[in-house]
């Protein structure tokens, strides 16, 4: 009889710890998040630094070089650009809706190719000939935000080079299905600025991340309160019968 007693404060008290414990996983997600969000605004409006040298490009890590603003030289080998699938929401500014990412090969007289995402072209636009005043000719000078590759998920479809599409940003890919030897394996990310004609929409780089950790913490604490408050009831409820 008293082992049966047991049971159901113990499983109370199981799922009470197991709730403060997302709560708590989650408030330290938001410390993280919260240190994110703080290291890419102060790499993505640094001054433009060089790009990091061939020799370094193997260690490259997402903790230590994502986002870093760089600059370089070359031309674009507009004959060799692969357009990226995306949708552009309803706060990153016109033009909106589905279209995709120009992701064009700079051709460098310093150094390996490197693709430049040169920003967003909508659906009725992805053909180049509709857009000839943005194939822009010579050498260029740009700055960018230095993108290690885009990671697969679940809700993204594998890029699929025999047929020439493409959902993710990654170069070894895209450099492949385009006969682009040597590339760089990350991509840069051209900052804003004015395009003949208008397209490619630069400046795609989302700088701003989802916080609402604090909002889930709050929801395992309460329910953890709430199951806690519950239980107390019930217990005192059959002690005073």
């Amino acid at each position: 009889m008293r082992r049966g007693w047991l049971v159901a404060p113990v499983t109370v008290a199981v799922a009470c710890l197991l709730l403060v414990g997302l709560g708590t996983w989650q408030m330290q997600r938001r410390a993280w998040k919260a240190h994110l969000i703080g290291m890419v605004a102060a790499r993505a409006h640094a001054p433009a630094q060089e790009v990091p040298p061939v020799a370094q490009w193997p260690a490259l890590t997402r903790d230590g070089d994502e986002y870093r603003h760089v600059h370089l030289r070359g031309v674009f080998d507009h004959a060799r650009e692969t357009l990226v699938f995306t949708v552009r929401g309803g706060d990153a500014g016109p033009p909106r809706g589905p279209g995709a990412l120009v992701i064009t090969p700079l051709m460098r007289a310093d150094g390996p190719p490197i693709l430049v995402n040169r920003g967003f072209v909508p659906e009725a636009r992805r053909d180049p000939a509709t857009r000839p005043e943005g194939q822009v000719a010579g050498e260029v000078e740009i700055t960018g935000l230095l993108r290690l590759p885009e990671e697969a998920s679940w809700f993204v479809p594998d890029n699929d080079a025999a047929s020439g599409t493409f959902y993710r940003r990654d170069p070894a890919s895209i450099a492949a299905a385009r006969g682009v030897t040597g590339a760089a394996p990350f991509i840069i990310d051209l900052d804003a600025g004015p395009v003949p004609g208008g397209l490619p929409v630069a400046s795609a780089t989302r700088l701003s991340f989802p916080d609402r950790h604090l909002e889930y913490a709050l929801t395992w604490y309460g329910l953890a309160a709430t199951l806690l408050t519950v239980s107390l009831a019930v217990w005192v409820s059959r002690r005073s019968r």
